[in-house]
């Protein structure tokens, strides 16, 4: 099994902000150089893309994705620019105590916007949300979750669902 490893800082330009959750990203650093892990590295240069397969792990300044297969693609202006990254296979993002997943993760890089679908749990410490749709916005800083996936193809859900929640409560004073 051949293991390949890869700083994308090298051979793409560094991500301008994959995230877990956007209220904890602040002091995340998006100029951090990106490293990934994975049985399988292929190049497509008449495509601009990059597809790593196989037990992928990026990892970027304290932030984890893991994923069975991840896309990454990309022009070419002046240097490699990177546009969008696709990962699916059981996709789970993690950030201290903080834990995202999903069938499928797509992260926007122009529109700075990740978008989780299909049985999404989002956690941080005791909390944990559940829906079918996990929308992070990176420029306002803003996370949504929505109980429909929008039929969004290969998360095997229906267009119809509930978000669902717990949220630690602090103890009164008594």
């Amino acid at each position: 099994m051949m293991r390949a490893r890869l700083a994308l800082s090298a051979l793409l330009v560094v991500l301008p902000g994959p995230a877990v959750l956007a209220q904890t990203l602040k002091g995340h650093n998006t100029n951090a150089p990106v490293d990934f892990t994975a049985d399988r590295i292929e190049v497509q240069d008449r495509a601009d893309r990059v597809v790593v397969s196989g037990n992928v792990v990026v990892k970027q300044a304290g932030m984890t994705m893991t994923a069975q297969r991840l896309t990454v693609a990309y022009h070419q202006a002046g240097g490699v620019e990177i546009d969008r990254m696709d990962a699916s296979g059981g996709v789970v993002v993690t950030r201290a105590n903080e834990r995202a997943s999903g069938n499928v993760a797509i992260y926007d890089l122009n529109r700075r916007l990740i978008t989780m679908v299909g049985s999404v749990q989002l956690t941080q410490g005791a909390n944990r949300l559940s829906g079918q749709r996990l929308l992070i916005d990176l420029a306002s800083g803003r996370s949504t979750v929505d109980g429909r996936a929008s039929g969004a193809p290969g998360t095997g859900t229906s267009s119809s669902g509930r978000v669902s929640g717990t949220f630690k409560v602090r103890p009164s004073g008594n």
